[in-house]
């Protein structure tokens, strides 16, 4: 009796179920010393290194949760870098108005952090509270009611600016494509 040499995928491999292969498979063990599971989540071993450690999920995770990518850098190093990596993934990122999520839940960027910080209010905020602290302060330094005051008119300036980016940052959000 002959047997049947074929196989059920009809010679496209892609049909074939994960680890269905006939041949052995190489399995690298996670590298934290006395584990057991299969590492199939690569990390670096320093900052800039071609060479990687292999864990497993619950040992990348603890493994990443104490990495600093900055690290060894001085702050202006670190901001250097970090400018360099935002303006070279520029193209890469999502365009502002198909952000889905609402305040307070990580949709903010940084400047917007920062111009919430400037105008005295929580992250959480919507553009009703914006406009009533920027309102309020500008009023409180504007250099018509402070004049010869320095202070308050780099205040004054700092406001208005802040309220510019989240003008702006709220007019993306409201705008819908067709």
């Amino acid at each position: 009796m002959a047997r049947n040499g074929r196989s059920v995928d009809w010679g496209f491999p892609r049909w074939r179920g994960y680890g269905s292969s006939r041949e052995a498979v190489e399995v690298r063990l996670c590298d934290r010393h006395g584990c057991k599971e299969p590492g199939r989540c690569p990390a670096p071993k320093s900052p800039n290194s071609p060479e990687r450690w292999y864990f497993c999920e619950p040992h990348a995770a603890e493994y990443n949760s104490g990495w600093n990518y900055f690290e060894g850098l001085s702050a202006e190093e670190a901001a250097a870098r970090e400018a360099e990596e935002t303006r070279a993934a520029d193209g890469f990122a999502e365009a502002k108005h198909y952000g889905w999520a609402g305040p307070g839940d990580g949709s903010r960027s940084r400047d917007e952090m920062r111009a919430l910080d400037v105008l005295e209010l929580e992250p959480d905020s919507d553009f009703e509270a914006v406009r009533a602290a920027w309102r309020r302060l500008a009023k409180a330094n504007h250099p018509d009611v402070r004049p010869g005051d320095a202070d308050a008119a780099t205040r004054f300036q700092a406001i208005q600016a802040a309220y510019d980016v989240l003008r702006v940052a709220e007019e993306n959000r409201q705008w819908k494509p067709d």
